[in-house]
């Protein structure tokens, strides 16, 4: 399992436009995405799942890998962050 905080960046957080983005994103690996807010959390590619996290601008998620293909797809992902969010 591989993670990483990222703080978001974005105006208006993770709202639908960058969470679809993420959710296709998602859908090229074959490990677990989870994005964990306040002790809640959402598969990340479950694009209802993740805006009901209700982030923020200025918030801090930690984006979790776990599978087969981790090590890429955690480096995949915090660059889609640092991109997107």
């Amino acid at each position: 399992m591989k993670s990483f905080e990222y703080t978001i960046t974005d105006e208006v957080g993770i709202h639908a436009r960058p969470a679809g983005i993420l959710a296709k994103k998602v859908k090229e690996f074959n490990s677990v995405v989870t994005i964990s807010k306040d002790g809640k959390s959402a598969e990340a590619k479950k694009l209802m799942a993740v805006m009901g996290l209700g982030v923020k601008q200025g918030q801090t998620v930690t984006v979790t890998v776990e599978g087969a293909d981790e090590e890429t797809a955690v480096v995949e992902m915090e660059k889609f962050f640092k991109e997107n969010l």
